[in-house]
């Protein structure tokens, strides 16, 4: 029996509305924002940008020059920023070598390709990845987070231990593969996630409620 992933979609979409997900001025600030956000909040990861902005540094020539001390202090407000300056200058390097830092040309990769070799970037795993690729790229592959394995395990649809290409193909089995679809529907849960279904959640505002069979987990 298909899982009801488009009612649960259209259930956030009716309670939370369009998300205008993921805010950037380019593809490449995209890909900054992806490096960044791990293990912290967005809007730290606002202050960290914002830092790049003014300092006419959003770009992967100027950030793979940049002394490491010097790009540290700017991206601080994200956290663990020594890891994430070391990542950054990779993802960076990666551009020049691979690309001659022209995103038109990565963006002309075979999604499966690009994918692969994105993952062999230093500190770039596969949530990042899928990131990039559906953010930056419009593909149609679906992001899974922690958001995503938590809501959907206490809707009872995936296991606590489920890899992230289990729940990944969930996602890709049950809605048409469309990246507009999937950069909506992972954005509302993170709305959802941050808002109403965290750790302790606040059941009684949740529009799946009804259809959640493990509330208060």
């Amino acid at each position: 029996m298909p899982l009801p992933l488009p009612h649960t979609y259209n259930l956030l979409l009716e309670h939370y509305g369009h998300q205008h997900w993921w805010p950037a001025d380019s593809p490449f600030e995209v890909m900054v924002g992806a490096v960044l956000v791990q293990s912290t909040a967005w809007r730290n990861v606002e202050h960290a940008i914002g830092n790049l902005r003014i300092s006419g540094s959003m770009s992967p020539g100027v950030l793979r020059d940049m002394d490491m001390e010097t790009l540290e202090q700017l991206i601080r407000p994200s956290g663990f920023y020594r890891v994430k300056a070391r990542r950054l200058t990779a993802l960076c390097e990666f551009l020049g070598e691979r690309y001659s830092d022209s995103i038109v040309l990565m963006g002309e990769r075979p999604t499966s390709e690009l994918r692969s070799e994105l993952l062999d970037v230093y500190g770039i795993g596969e949530e990042t990845a899928d990131d990039i690729l559906l953010y930056a790229f419009n593909r149609p592959v679906f992001v899974v987070d922690t958001f995503t394995r938590r809501i959907f395990h206490r809707m009872g649809w995936c296991q606590p231990d489920a890899s992230y290409g289990e729940i990944q193909q969930m996602f890709h089995d049950h809605l048409p593969r469309d990246a507009a679809l999937f950069n909506e529907y992972h954005a509302l849960i993170v709305r959802h996630g941050n808002t109403t279904c965290r750790k302790s959640p606040d059941c009684d505002s949740c529009p799946l409620l009804s259809n959640c069979p493990r509330v208060g987990l």
